[in-house]
């Protein structure tokens, strides 16, 4: 009889289930993020999906473009600058671990804290610790494009040079990180990009809301 049990037994184990590169634990996840267990649970799928024409299977730039932002095609600073952050080994791809624990920042209950501090890196182009003239220019040129929207040279400028009138309280020509928190305080619609909403309505809007792409089946 012993026999027959080990090989009942073994007849019922399960086959080893392939996780994506840098599978946690949803609830692990959750507990650390703005996500539930259930919304953790559908980013694996979604993440599974985005990874799937990789052979590797981590997300890339071009799959990241398309989930977040409806492009893959061509360069964009302010898609490109987001998935350098949300790839924290940067090692040119985003791990499953990874892609929770950034995109949590971008959920609608993330502390406004945790989005100022994510876009005044963002913003912080060459990681001197300062937001300069030069580095916002840059920015709000890459958001009107990912906008589809175009402003004249003079418009842009007067967009930069009235951040800066305002931000840059000890008119050093900089923007420190308490300059910039305190700018934020003041115009809460500077972190308008920094809030996806759908993702609070991921577990019935996957998978939907992404992949959109042009190629049909």
């Amino acid at each position: 009889m012993g026999g027959v049990s080990s090989s009942s037994s073994s007849s019922k184990r399960r086959p080893k289930v392939k996780r994506a590169p840098g599978y946690e634990d949803p609830a692990v996840l959750a507990a650390q993020t703005s996500f539930t267990v259930n919304e953790v649970e559908a980013l694996y799928e979604l993440y599974k999906k985005l990874s799937f024409s990789a052979n590797d299977g981590f997300i890339h730039k071009e799959q990241f473009r398309l989930a977040l932002f409806r492009n893959s095609r061509g360069s964009n600073l302010f898609a490109d600058r987001v998935f350098d952050m949300f790839d924290l080994k940067r090692n040119g791809v985003i791990e499953f671990g990874e892609f929770v624990r950034s995109l949590s920042t971008f959920h609608p209950k993330a502390s406004e804290s945790e989005k100022t501090k994510f876009a005044f890196k963002l913003y912080d182009l060459r990681g001197t610790g300062y937001i300069e003239k030069e580095e916002l220019k840059e920015m709000v040129l890459a958001l009107l494009g990912e906008s589809d929207l175009s402003l004249s040279d003079t418009a842009v400028e007067e967009i930069v040079d009235n951040t800066f009138n305002q931000a840059d309280s000890n008119g050093d020509g900089r923007i420190d990180p308490k300059e910039w928190e305190e700018f934020v305080k003041k115009n809460p619609a500077s972190l308008r990009n920094m809030s996806l909403p759908y993702l609070q309505d991921i577990t019935t809007a996957f998978p939907s809301f992404v992949m959109h792409s042009e190629v049909e089946d």
